[in-house]
Formats: C-alpha cells, sequence, structure tokens
C-alpha cells in the first residue's frame, strides 16, 4: 500500500506527471464523448474536471447544456446537432441528465452510445430513471449502500452498476498552507434547512391521520433515535414495527416518498453537530445557505463566510481550514 502511494505521488508531480498523461493518450482508444451543464453549478465544475481530463487523454467532447441556452452558445442544442452527425462513443452525466428524457433515450439508443450516470445521492431519488433508461447504461453510485440497493431492487432493469468514490481536484500550482497557520479551526461548507420543514412535505403529501403520515412521521422519530441506518432499512424497520404487509411494488413506493426524511435526518445531524461544537466554544466558521435559520447563529464563536458561492471557490478555504467537517447521505 505504502509503496503505491509513493508511486502516486510522484506520477502526480510536474514533468513526470505530464509524460504519464502523455502516454496514456498515445496508448488510448479516441472516443467521441458527450457530457451537459445542468442547473446545479456544482455539476457543472465536475463535468468540466472531466473533460479537461478527456481531452489529455486524446478523446473529443461536446459538453450540452441542458438549458437550452440561444443558438450562439458553444454549448447550444444546435451546437449539439452538428456534433451527433457522427457517432457518439458515450455520455456521462451526473444524477441522469440528458439521459432520463425520452428525446435522449431514443438518441442514445439509435446510436448504440454507452451511457454512464454518476449518481451523486442516494438511488431512492432516481426510481424513474432506474426503470428507464437508454439501452447501454452503466451506473456508478458513490457508497457501497447505494450499490446494494440498486442491485437489490432494480436488477431486472439496471444490469451495470459499480461503486465509485467521490474524486478530489488536483491542483499542481496550489501552496500548501502549514497546519498551523490556517485561518478556519473548523469549517463546514454546506446548506442548512430546518428539518421540520420536510416533515411539511409528508403533511403535503399525506394528510394528518392517514396511515402513511403516520408511517413516515414514525419513520422519523426512528432515524433520529438509531444513527448507523440507512435510509431504506429505516423504512424497512418502520414496516416491521407498524405490522404493515407490503408488495414489492409498495415497498418500492415508500422508498421513493422517503426522500423528505433522508434531507431530513441529514439536516437533523447537521444541526446537532453544529450545535454541540458550538456550545463548546469552538471556533466555527460556515459557507452555505440557511445557517441563519439555526439556533448556533447568536453564538460568538460562530462566523458566516458566505451564502453560497461557485463550488471551484470553496476549495480554497478548504485549503485553508484545519478541519473540514461535514455530514453525508
Amino acid at each position: 500500500m505504502r509503496s503505491m502511494e509513493s508511486d502516486r505521488s510522484k506520477i502526480l508531480k510536474g514533468a513526470i506527471y505530464k509524460k504519464y498523461l502523455m502516454d496514456i493518450r498515445n496508448r488510448g482508444t479516441y472516443m467521441r464523448i458527450v457530457l451537459f451543464y445542468s442547473g446545479i453549478e456544482s455539476f457543472n465544475y465536475f463535468t468540466d474536471q472531466l473533460v479537461q481530463e478527456l481531452h489529455l487523454r486524446g478523446h473529443e467532447t461536446f459538453i450540452l447544456d441542458i438549458r437550452n441556452p440561444s443558438a450562439e452558445d458553444p454549448h447550444s442544442y444546435v451546437n449539439f446537432a452538428q456534433f451527433i452527425e457522427k457517432r457518439v462513443d458515450a455520455a456521462i452525466t451526473f444524477d441522469g441528465f440528458g439521459l432520463k428524457e425520452d428525446l435522449f433515450i431514443e438518441l442514445w439508443n439509435e446510436q448504440d452510445t454507452v451511457t454512464v450516470n454518476i449518481e451523486l445521492d442516494p438511488p431512492l431519488r432516481f426510481h424513474p430513471t432506474l426503470l428507464k433508461h437508454p439501452r447501454n447504461y452503466i451506473q456508478l453510485c458513490c457508497d457501497r449502500n447505494h450499490v446494494s440497493y440498486v442491485k437489490k431492487y432494480f436488477s431486472e432493469s439496471v444490469e451495470h452498476v459499480e461503486f465509485m468514490p467521490h474524486a478530489g481536484t488536483f491542483m499542481p500550482d496550489a501552496n500548501v498552507i502549514p497546519f498551523a497557520k490556517r485561518k478556519y479551526d473548523i469549517l463546514f461548507s454546506g446548506t442548512y434547512y430546518r428539518p421540520q420543514e420536510q416533515m411539511c412535505k409528508i403533511d403535503a403529501w399525506f394528510p394528518k391521520g392517514e396511515l402513511m403520515n403516520d408511517f413516515y412521521r414514525e419513520m422519523a422519530v426512528y432515524m433520529q433515535q438509531h444513527s448507523k441506518i440507512t435510509t431504506e432499512q429505516a423504512a424497512l424497520d418502520t414496516i416491521a414495527r407498524m405490522n404493515l404487509k407490503v408488495t414489492d411494488d409498495l415497498l418500492r413506493s415508500i422508498f421513493r416518498g422517503s426522500e423528505p426524511m433522508d434531507w431530513m435526518i441529514r439536516m437533523y445531524h447537521r444541526g446537532r453537530v453544529i450545535q454541540t461544537l458550538a456550545e463548546a466554544g469552538f471556533e466555527l466558521w460556515l459557507l452555505g445557505r440557511g445557517w441563519e435559520n439555526h439556533t448556533s447563529a447568536q453564538f460568538s464563536n460562530v462566523h458566516r463566510i458566505d451564502d453560497r458561492i461557485p463550488f471551484a471557490q470553496t476549495l480554497p478555504y478548504m485549503a485553508d481550514a484545519k478541519i473540514s467537517l461535514n455530514v453525508m447521505p
């Protein structure tokens, strides 16, 4: 393991790194690849990073902005139509953008394009895409539990699903700040919403007093008491606790309706972590929306950096923090 890390560090430096990339490009197979911009700014940043690497490896790429910019925009549908006049070998996207719509499904099937969907959120949010997608479909999940979920509940419609961890951004020219000189003791980069706001969505879907309203409220309490279980396991346990009989289709519907629970428990634990550290007197720096709604806003040792900034601009803050903290799904 140590030798692998040592070799990797050598590769990622200076001329050796550049030669390594050129060798890959010379050995690789040329492909034409489509990627996508969407309304999610962080996904667009990841797309740019992928394109940069694909170009270094000698591939041709086109980024389609599915927000439908003007015809003069380099990422417009007009330019996309010209690009796909020749066969597209692969389409790569995040959370299904550019793969799940009927227009794209028909297009990628016609061109026999390999489509790669990198899901950055729990698959219970993406049941429609799991059931309906292009023929040559590969799904990559950032959590092994997500892979198990897809294999267990969607094995008939998703043939290829694999684990791929989150990547990092390599910045060879960045200056490494000595630990003792870093500005932020503890940095939390992420949004915050009141957990009860998610329960309002349940009330909108199922009136109070109905079985499913009671079910999700029971599930919410159970998740707060058992922090080590997944959202889908909490649903299964709640079904057992309430002695309910459900079909496979109804079970998948219950999972799909658990999206507010997924958000609720994430915000619940984010709130607890920040509250505990604030009360203990640690210097906290918050970067993200919604923290004015958290009780820690009144503490003098809790500082707001900004509401929202482009994803790439968060990286220097992380590099200047002694601890970069988050609560993930």
